[in-house]
């Protein structure tokens, strides 16, 4: 039988997601980018578009 995928719809805890199987795709390697990044960033995104997500990212990677 073949597994069926899990969108991650309206998730933005990482822990969750992951522990639970829902689809992500890995973009930490972005985060050494933004670190050597000698300006200001700003997310501008439109609503549900994976900005919590993305700090929640952070705050494991960093080990928040």
């Amino acid at each position: 039988m073949k597994k069926r995928i899990k969108l991650p719809n309206g998730i933005s805890d990482y822990r969750r997601m992951i522990k639970e199987d829902y689809i992500y795709i890995d973009k930490t390697e972005y985060i050494e980018k933004l670190e050597n990044i000698h300006s200001y960033v700003f997310f501008l995104r439109p609503r549900r578009f994976g900005k919590s997500l993305f700090t929640s990212v952070l705050e494991y990677y960093y080990g928040f």
